[in-house]
């Protein structure tokens, strides 16, 4: 990320792998900047690990790279069993996900969301039927990316980026009294067919069902090899890539995932993507 700034700019960067995925780091996930700043860490509400910075005027450069560990897997399937829990029997430490925020206006959704979804069956089905409408009902287009853009602004517009699809769905589900959370990360391609799209971050969601949190892709809306989370919160307030303090212009963003085994990374030096995404 590449920034243009009229003056000294304080900045908090949320870029680091989330704590749950550090062990599979096969190195670190060093913040780097140009020109060189001073970067000190800390974990916000949600234990996502934040990044604080002043930096100078002029242009502004951030990054990272590392090499993460994954199993080749796609995301897990709900069970299903996994049961729906009553709002009495829930963890406390779920009941935040639960209420509307700044962009769940839950308030604005709940009557459509029971006439929608009342009627189909608790748990991983209503979750996904969720899913389903919200995948079909949003078209993507970074065109129409709109940074103030509601869960109820979404669904009336019926356009966006794959946050919105979150925002979405995590507020439909809140509004059902299942907990949703807004998570960020990395999403490769890794398993899909060509042509892949230009590489970015990613959103999704996850809900408590069955005792855990589940990962759920409305923008995708199917089973995905190598989701790395970096953040999660309520929406994407609570987990803004980059928070700057004072004016400026995000000038140059780039995203890039690979398969370590397919390329190799030596090719990639630190902080640059390799030739080939994969």
């Amino acid at each position: 990320m590449t920034f243009d700034l009229p003056q000294v700019t304080p900045m908090v960067t949320l870029l680091n792998v989330h704590y749950s995925r550090a062990s599979d780091l096969e190195q670190p996930d060093i913040l780097l900047t140009d020109p060189s700043v001073q970067v000190t860490g800390y974990r916000d509400l949600f234990g996502n690990w934040c990044s604080r910075l002043v930096a100078p005027a002029g242009r502004f450069t951030l990054g990272a790279a590392t090499v993460i560990r994954d199993d080749g897997a796609a995301d897990p399937a709900v069970p299903a069993d996994a049961v729906q829990h009553m709002v009495q029997d829930l963890p406390a430490e779920t009941l935040v996900y639960l209420q509307g925020s700044r962009y769940c206006d839950t308030d604005h959704l709940s009557d459509e969301a029971w006439r929608r979804f009342g009627s189909t069956p608790l748990g991983a089905a209503r979750v996904q039927a969720i899913c389903d409408f919200v995948h079909g009902h949003i078209a993507f287009g970074y065109e129409t990316a709109r940074a103030t853009r509601t869960a109820s602004e979404a669904f009336a517009e019926r356009q966006g980026v794959c946050r919105d699809y979150a925002h979405l769905a995590v507020a439909f589900c809140r509004c059902l009294n299942i907990p949703a959370r807004y998570c960020t990360g990395y999403l490769s391609d890794i398993g899909t067919p060509e042509p892949h799209g230009v590489p970015d971050f990613a959103a999704w969601m996850e809900v408590y069902l069955g005792g855990r949190w589940w990962a759920f892709d409305p923008r995708n809306n199917s089973p995905r090899v190598g989701r790395i989370l970096i953040g999660q919160g309520r929406d994407a307030a609570d987990v803004p890539l980059t928070q700057i303090f004072g004016p400026g212009v995000l000038s140059d963003f780039r995203v890039w995932t690979f398969d370590a085994d397919a390329i190799d990374p030596d090719a990639a030096p630190i902080g640059q993507p390799p030739a080939t995404n994969v």
